[in-house]
């Protein structure tokens, strides 16, 4: 059984490994990424019920009603940040198998891309630092910008900042 106070100095590093390794893999990382994602067609419809049932059902955070202007607010005010976090999260997400695929993107000029200049090297330094460098940043890079969209969320779509309950951690 895992403990969450570690009772000797290496086992914090193990628990922080561990848990930094199964984030890719974890049913929350996919939610927050699919809320990353759908935030940005979702807001532009100033339909309050769609974007708290969006919030509800993929990150788990219950904002209760606002008042009849809220949901055109949200729309408004919360546009230019969920473009900003679908185009990162989708980006990011693509170079995870972009440089894990790197040598079916590449050209025969291989001598000149980084890890070069042989195959070998190029594909290890894209596979490492592109594809599993990655694949171990996104989650938490998705968790920061899902928490910042739900945070402004609950203030305007719940008028005043009334965020009851919580996303799993």
């Amino acid at each position: 059984m895992a403990t969450t106070h570690p009772s000797r100095p290496g086992d914090a590093a193990l628990l922080a490994a561990g848990r930094i390794l199964r984030a890719p893999f974890t049913a929350a990382t996919w939610r927050r990424t699919a809320y990353a994602v759908l935030a940005l067609p979702a807001g532009l419809v100033p339909v309050g019920r769609w974007q708290r049932a969006l919030l509800r059902r993929l990150l788990g955070v219950q904002v209760p009603a606002g008042g009849r202007g809220r949901p055109l607010l949200h729309a408004l005010a919360a546009t230019p940040l969920n473009l900003v976090v679908a185009v990162v999260t989708l980006y990011g997400w693509s170079l995870v198998p972009m440089n894990l695929g790197w040598p079916l993107r590449v050209g025969d000029d291989y001598a000149s891309a980084w890890g070069g200049p042989t195959f070998a090297g190029a594909w290890a330094f894209h596979a490492v630092v592109g594809g599993l460098g990655f694949l171990l940043l996104m989650p938490w890079l998705v968790r920061g910008m899902t928490a910042v969209q739900a945070r402004l969320a609950g203030r305007v779509l719940g008028g005043g900042g009334n965020r009851i309950g919580g996303g799993p951690a």
